[in-house]
């Protein structure tokens, strides 16, 4: 259902369209991370079904465009395109994302719904600007210019594909422009849907019988068995299944560190960064629900989405603790310690667009310190013979192998276990860590090292 004008009237930023430039003023505007917005959005409109997935599209589209889409707006606009009104900005950064990469609408319609949106909340001026600034793109489309790579590389892949420079700049002084292009290129493509199949309630021939009951089709993990890569996004958390607990939405890249962890049944483990507790909940997988997993968040609201999940998928040796993991003590030791640490989130870019245009090198700095705390603190609670794994969803060897590196040169007592004993050896790098990349293994980027304590 597409928006007529006089609804503006009864709320300013209704419909699609409208909703979308409320949201990227919220993100441009706030710390407030993309999803949790459109979540809240989703929530509370009276969008029907179409209308929320065009919503999804153009949010994450213009995210994860913004830099090729703010790149050809400020050639064209008159001024200082940044210093623009919100609205005007956002609905002109909107149009584009529709001129540039869906067919579904033609460029003319694009350009009078932002003409009319802007017209409504800003007045005939702005909208007269937008107008001529939108059909000026239109005419040059097929003769925009970007940087050229020979004289400025690094600006060059920045504006075309859309990515910070300080990042661009690391990435190809780290692997070259070939590798860095492919992994743009990944990075900006559509995520793909990955379910954990939750052996607690199904099994894999069980859940894929179900698949193709209601058409729906996949095809099989890249890398683990209990991984199904679905064909298409899809609202696969509204199927009566997913509530009952046969599976869980997550990328194959989380299940590596679990794989390493090695949790058996009737051992004790802990999870030192639980929520949301994807992770946890593969590991009660593993452990065929017996033992004790403790759970670790500081923040009770974390954990109680944490608790919710594993209420769906049936866990129940699970106990959840809301403590600082720094402050956690505990007099008897663990089997398995697992730090899945906070990180700059860097591996994860196709699905969180606004994470490249929230970081900085600052960031990876600050995080550094918290990662080897954790480390060490996992560390300390292991048992003799126990083991831990540290793992996190970013490409930074400073939030990677060089936080195991010094943990190693600090800890004689522990070695590095090579990670191609017990994973497929394409994901394993020349440390003997998991280090998995968009672009060559279609996963998450992300980053697992596996600890023994010999004494």
């Amino acid at each position: 259902m597409e928006t007529t004008n006089d609804q503006f009237g009864l709320n300013l930023f209704q419909g699609v369209r409208g909703y979308a430039v409320k949201i990227l003023n919220r993100v441009d505007r706030t710390d407030a991370y993309l999803d949790k917005l459109l979540e809240i959005e989703i929530k509370n409109s009276n969008l029907a079904g179409p209308d929320k997935a065009l919503l999804f599209e153009i949010v994450h589209g213009v995210t994860r465009w913004l830099g090729r889409i703010d790149w050809i707006l400020n050639g064209f606009y008159k001024g200082q395109f940044s210093k623009c009104i919100p609205n005007v900005k956002n609905a002109m950064r909107v149009a584009l994302y529709q001129i540039l990469f869906l067919d579904k609408v033609p460029d003319y319609a694009a350009v009078n719904e932002a003409v009319e949106f802007v017209k409504k909340l800003q007045g005939q001026k702005p909208a007269d600007l937008t107008n001529a600034v939108l059909r000026n793109i239109i005419r040059s489309k097929d003769a925009i210019r970007y940087p050229d790579p020979a004289e400025d590389l690094n600006a060059y892949l920045s504006a075309y594909y859309s990515h910070p420079t300080w990042l661009v700049k690391r990435w190809a002084a780290r692997y070259g422009r070939e590798e860095t292009e492919k992994l743009l290129i990944a990075n900006n493509a559509k995520p793909s849907l990955i379910l954990r199949v939750n052996n607690l309630v199904s099994n894999v021939d069980e859940l894929k019988s179900l698949l193709n009951s209601v058409d729906l089709k996949f095809n099989d993990g890249k890398y683990l068995p209990e991984f199904i890569r679905m064909a298409t996004l899809s609202n696969i958390t509204d199927w009566e299944y997913f509530q009952k607990g046969y599976f869980s939405v997550q990328d194959e890249s989380t299940g590596l560190p679990i794989k390493l962890l090695d949790a058996k049944p009737n051992m004790r483990v802990l999870d030192l960064c639980a929520a949301p507790g994807g992770k946890t909940a593969f590991i009660a997988d593993m452990m065929q629900n017996s033992g004790e997993i403790i759970a670790l968040d500081r923040f009770e609201s974390r954990l109680k989405i944490l608790q919710k999940n594993l209420t769906r998928l049936k866990v129940t040796n699970v106990k959840t603790l809301t403590v600082d993991a720094n402050e956690y003590e505990d007099k008897e030791g663990f089997d398995r310690v697992l730090v899945d640490a906070p990180c700059s989130g860097l591996g994860t870019l196709t699905k969180k667009p606004d994470l490249k245009w929230k970081r900085d090198l600052g960031d990876i700095r600050k995080i550094i310190n918290i990662q080897y705390d954790l480390l060490k603190k996992g560390a300390s609670l292991l048992r003799a013979g126990g083991s831990i794994v540290y793992s996190t969803c970013t490409t930074e060897p400073e939030e990677n192998f060089e936080i195991v590196q010094k943990f190693l040169g600090e800890n004689p007592n522990f070695k590095l276990v090579d990670a191609k004993e017990i994973v497929n050896s394409d994901l394993v790098d020349s440390n003997g860590c998991v280090q998995t990349l968009p672009h060559i293994h279609s996963v998450d980027g992300s980053f697992a090292a596996k600890l023994v304590r010999v004494s």
